[in-house]
């Protein structure tokens, strides 16, 4: 390689004389790159060097390496495997949130099972006024226990009979009667949220 000048020589028939424009943008004898010239001029002298930071090679890069496309797939893979590990752990922690409501309920409705003959005796002793005095302040404290588990008692006198909470052990007929409505709690219900533990006992009353 020369350090001779290198350019367009002028065409022929030109009274100037024959020269070279120098262009290359690496100075031969520093090795230093040379200030880039605007486009149509040579740079002033003491102005800002070119913005482009490639502008001083005297190469053009090349497009995107295989490297580069391989890393680029690679972490595109590994941020789809994130995501679908963020969702499988979402919908576990959903999962497992559920069962344990199930199982809490399930031991509510177990304990409130084994505790429905002492609640009907309960009941009974209310209906005919024998609970009275620490029994009554008993009773109500259990009462207000099963409440903050959800638990709620139903079935009284003068409501409509609904099959599906109600389970009528006696039927009476009456002509004055609009619709079928309960007379007589022989054992209220219980539920817990929606679910129904035990349907109201109770005798009903309706139209002929």
């Amino acid at each position: 390689m020369t350090d001779e000048p290198q350019g367009t020589p002028e065409p022929e028939g030109s009274d100037k004389p024959f020269q070279f424009t120098d262009k290359r943008k690496v100075d031969p004898t520093s090795g230093t790159a040379r200030e880039s010239a605007p486009e149509g001029g040579a740079a002033e002298p003491g102005g800002e060097a070119a913005a482009d930071p490639l502008a001083a090679l005297d190469f053009e890069p090349e497009g995107e390496t295989a490297e580069l496309a391989k890393a680029k797939a690679e972490a595109a893979e590994h941020l789809d495997a994130l995501q679908r590990e963020r969702a499988s752990f979402t919908n576990y922690r959903n999962r497992a949130l559920r069962d344990q409501e199930a199982a809490r309920t399930r031991g509510v409705q177990d304990v409130l099972t084994s505790l429905l003959p002492v609640l009907d005796d309960i009941e009974r002793a209310k209906q005919h006024g024998d609970l009275s005095g620490p029994m009554a302040a008993i009773a109500e404290k259990l009462d207000a226990s099963l409440a903050r588990f959800g638990v709620e008692r139903f079935g009284v006198v003068g409501e409509e009979f609904d099959p599906t909470v109600h389970e009528a052990l006696m039927h009476r007929a009456d002509a004055e009667a609009t619709a079928a409505t309960v007379e007589l709690v022989v054992e209220p219900g219980y539920r817990i949220g929606e679910k129904v533990v035990r349907a109201a006992r109770v005798g009903v009353v309706g139209p002929e």
